[in-house]
């Protein structure tokens, strides 16, 4: 068998620090809060080349937080890609501001600049660019536009663990970067945590007291302003410090994941998703495109390896914003019938990745392969 993540196996190496730290929280007391949370909050600021991080009870807090923190709320309009997970849109709705969906990329599926600038009207405030499976969308392009149109940009950035773009870290590339600490994340809780990253100290203050009934730090029994029970735990902090310290070698072990892949697939009919040269991939997750897919994935789990469809329905086609105008997004809509999501974590060995090779050359078969050549393929730009 082939999981599609092998958490347990991440954790076998660093099980003896993770059950001191155990027992250092459970001595100590603090469950809420206190040193174990401020230590991860000013590694993981550090390590995101960003001045503060607040630590917050999911990535779905933290979105929701982000705009809320920048005032953006009822009558406003927020873009992001239609390729998505819908816990972007959802914290758009949280914030009681309206999702405006927007197509993406058909080589990266990523959210542009130029889709941005199209859905721009007077209600925008905020666009919110999706790190997908890893890779950091085009910042430069994005940013030029929001500075020109005056809007704010927002990183969801809960694929994109210790991914960069220019050499710059995903999360310090706008104004917040959002993650998401989901036990399956590159850098991975016991449970659900998440962050907000920022260099903004009055942004930074805000997202606080926002995650923590509005409290101020000063006088704790003092609300300036409504706020919520969004805190990090002191153990998911702790365990995520003894993660971090991992992180980047996971992350070369998928990018080494992600190239071998691509040497075994290469010259087969299935699309992998483009990466720009400007960015360095954290490979969160390894997707390919195929018109096959749902063939592909039955004669997969017939071998017993597990697969994952990110994602299977276009967040303007699930069920709570059919009530808007209904949008015709090609690139996403087609993308969500062909997507196909390979096992993918750090110490999946090369034998395993040819075997999955293997079940898909097999189940592709030679005489696609004659006819998707014939047809023009181009393996270096994944398209045709």
């Amino acid at each position: 068998m082939i999981p599609f993540v092998d958490i347990v196996g991440l954790h076998l190496d660093l099980r003896p620090q993770l059950d001191e730290v155990w027992s250092e929280i459970v001595g100590s007391g603090y469950f809420i809060g206190g040193p174990f949370v401020e230590r991860f909050e000013n590694e993981w600021a550090d390590y995101c080349e960003t001045r503060y991080c607040i630590g917050v009870s999911s990535g779905t807090a933290a979105l929701k937080l982000a705009l809320v923190a920048l005032g953006i709320g009822s009558g406003d309009e927020v873009i992001l890609p239609a390729n998505t997970f819908i816990a972007t849109a959802a914290a758009v709705v949280a914030a009681e501001a309206r999702p405006v969906f927007v197509d993406v990329d058909p080589a990266t599926l990523l959210i542009t600049a130029d889709s941005i600038l199209s859905a721009i009207s007077p209600r925008t405030a905020a666009v919110i660019v999706v790190h997908l499976y890893g890779q950091p969308a085009n910042m430069d392009a994005i940013s030029a536009v929001a500075s020109a149109t005056g809007i704010s940009v927002i990183e969801d950035a809960a694929q994109a663990h210790g991914a960069t773009w220019n050499g710059r870290k995903a999360g310090s590339l706008s104004v917040a970067g959002c993650f998401s600490f989901y036990p399956g994340k590159n850098l991975g809780a016991f449970g659900d945590a998440g962050a907000v990253v920022t260099s903004d100290y009055t942004l930074a203050e805000k997202v606080r007291a926002l995650s923590n009934h509005g409290r101020r730090h000063d006088e704790p029994y003092r609300h300036d302003l409504v706020g919520g029970n969004h805190r990090l735990d002191a153990l998911q902090a702790a365990i995520l410090s003894i993660k971090l310290a991992h992180l980047d070698a996971w992350n070369n072990a998928r990018r080494g994941v992600a190239a071998h892949y691509a040497q075994g697939l290469s010259g087969l009919p299935v699309e992998l998703v483009a990466i720009d040269p400007r960015a360095s991939s954290s490979h969160h997750l390894g997707v390919v495109q195929s018109a096959k897919r749902d063939e592909l994935r039955r004669a997969l789990r017939a071998e017993q390896i597990a697969t994952g469809v990110h994602y299977p329905i276009p967040c303007h086609r699930q069920l709570p914003f059919l009530a808007e105008p209904m949008q015709s997004l090609p690139v996403a809509e087609r993308a969500a019938g062909r997507l196909l999501s390979l096992p993918m974590f750090p110490h999946l060995t090369h034998a395993q990745i040819d075997r999955v090779v293997a079940i898909v050359r097999r189940t592709l078969g030679v005489a696609d392969l004659v006819e998707q050549t014939a047809a023009g393929w181009c393996n270096d730009c994944a398209r045709h």
